[in-house]
């Protein structure tokens, strides 16, 4: 089983000492993700290339929409010189600077393209199970499959029923299920409207909910032989990650 922390590049400094601090505390991380965020100067393969000395599997998120699918694909060469065997492929949004060139690659393309160029890439999918109705989502999924993905990264779920129906659906691939706390009214409205988030009607938007929501989660994991990652955003590390494994 795999267990990974989300964790944002925003300085190398301060992401250093994230990693030392989850790799002191935690012994049971074994995986680091690295989102991509067009507003930070660190971009995910090079902060993956921080974490490395921290956790050698360290999983860069990589942007489809940032690539010209008819140009050679130099980050193949960054991604091989700092030993990076695996990552994780998505869509991408939009930037908000229009000055910056994006492309109608789809992850999908993106898949297909890596995978024929670096076959032994080990290349995780999103799958987002608010996008759409189960069915097209399961199809969705299927496509990436197809094109050459080994397995999935899932946005954040809060309720253990959806995740075992996804279970259901993907068994047996390799899947990492998400899990984020969200800890005020406001950022509930964000996940409800930007992201189609369904919540329980037990959840409560409290710290104390969201890790023993976690605990569950991690069990789930366990039960299943499946993997998890945490995405704690602008929570407190130390008090989430904390109350989920201690």
């Amino acid at each position: 089983m795999r267990i990974s922390i989300e964790l944002v590049p925003r300085q190398a400094e301060h992401l250093q000492q994230e990693l030392q601090f989850i790799k002191t505390h935690f012994p049971s991380v074994n995986t680091v993700n690295i989102p991509d965020l067009l507003r930070l100067s660190i971009r995910s393969w090079e902060g993956t290339a921080i974490s490395k000395p921290y956790f050698e599997n360290s999983i860069p998120h990589i942007r489809a929409i940032d690539f010209d699918p008819d140009v050679p694909m130099k980050l193949l060469e960054e991604l091989h010189r700092n030993r990076i065997s695996e990552i994780l492929v998505i869509t991408g949004d939009a930037p908000q600077d229009m000055s910056r060139a994006v492309y109608p690659t789809t992850s999908i393309e993106l898949i297909r393209k890596i995978k024929a160029a670096s076959p032994e890439t080990r290349i995780y999918a999103a799958l987002d199970p608010y996008r759409s109705d189960v069915q097209a989502e399961y199809e969705y999924a299927q496509r990436k499959l197809d094109a050459g993905a080994d397995g999935f990264f899932t946005q954040p779920f809060f309720d253990l029923r959806m995740m075992d129906k996804y279970l259901k659906l993907l068994e047996p691939v390799d899947t990492f299920w998400g899990v984020s706390p969200v800890t005020s009214v406001k950022s509930r409205n964000y996940w409800e409207v930007k992201n189609k988030a369904l919540f329980p009607a037990d959840f409560e938007p409290t710290l104390e909910w969201n890790i023993a929501f976690g605990r569950k989660a991690l069990d789930y994991a366990y039960g299943s032989g499946s993997n998890i990652y945490f995405m704690p955003i602008k929570n407190d590390i130390a008090a989430y990650l904390t109350g989920i494994f201690q």
